[in-house]
């Protein structure tokens, strides 16, 4: 099982949005991974890791680590910038899939790059949003590489009856992200049922729930959420990730979990101190689970 788990470099502070807080370097991010016994991270933002795939799997091996694959942000429901994103899109599965890695973690963007105002779609573009899901699933398929789909806050499939439309609307892969579901509004053991074999991958974040419900009613930004530890180590937080876990076991999933606990790193952390324990108590909750 342990194979199966990941981390994320967003749990070490590190994102893609603009002025977050210190951004440690891919180095420190790996080889503190690698100490935790994990088998995988994702990508991160651009520019962590270096932008040719085979010097990824090269700078990854070193620490004994393979890609699971990363977060990509389209915005896909404008027809004016459908077709440049489509493009971004298809660099990256391109990029990931040479790199070794399993999957592209879609977001549904709203054209902001900040995850903050809630996003509302019309029905014509809600219209032209699956029609581009379409196609990215073509563009993935192409590069023979999974596509699954992000839910999250601040972009165009946020809230609870969002979610629901596109698992109505679309055959899309899901990437269930315990967290984000609790900031939307849904119940993650609900959606775990619901959505059965469509989740091909997993984010595993636990959450305080009086600051993300904060959070959800726009009274603190994303920065401020997890300054104020809205995301907690796994088992610290108010998320039945027990029940979450049984349904996934029950509809036989085989995808990685990923440790995602956003955080917001101020300096260069002392050596063994920093966001490594906080990831460290994340693995060994999810291992007993899994054991």
């Amino acid at each position: 099982m342990s194979a199966r788990i990941a981390g994320a470099p967003v749990s070490w502070g590190v994102i893609e949005i603009p002025d977050w807080g210190y951004q440690m370097p891919a180095d420190r991010v790996l080889k503190e991974a690698s100490s935790l016994g994990l088998s995988a991270v994702e990508a991160g933002p651009e520019g962590l890791l270096p932008s040719d795939p085979s010097e990824v799997s090269d700078l990854l091996a070193r620490y004994d680590l393979k890609l699971v694959g990363g977060f990509v942000p389209a915005v896909l429901h404008e027809p004016g910038v459908r077709e440049d994103q489509l493009g971004l899109v298809e660099k990256r599965a391109r990029f990931f899939a040479a790199a070794g890695a399993d999957v592209v973690v879609l977001a549904v963007m709203s054209g902001s790059d900040d995850f903050g105002p809630f996003v509302k779609l019309g029905d014509d573009a809600w219209k032209r949003l699956f029609e581009s899901l379409k196609m990215v699933e073509e563009i993935c398929g192409r590069h023979g590489i999974a596509v699954s789909m992000h839910h999250h806050y601040g972009t165009a499939i946020e809230s609870d009856g969002q979610l629901k439309r596109f698992l109505e609307g679309s055959e899309m892969g899901l990437c269930l992200d315990t967290g984000h579901l609790v900031l939307g509004g849904s119940d993650p053991v609900e959606i775990a049922q619901i959505a059965g074999t469509r989740v091909n991958h997993a984010h595993l974040k636990d959450v305080d729930l009086g600051v993300a419900g904060r959070l959800a009613a726009r009274e603190l930004s994303f920065r401020e959420a997890a300054q104020r530890n809205a995301f907690r180590p796994l088992g610290e937080g108010d998320v039945d990730l027990g029940a979450v876990l049984g349904r996934l076991g029950d509809a036989g999933y085989s995808g990685w979990y990923v440790l995602e606990q956003d955080s917001v790193v101020e300096g260069e952390p002392p050596e063994g101190e920093g966001p490594v324990n906080e990831v460290g108590k994340s693995l060994a909750y999810l291992r007993e689970r899994l054991e």
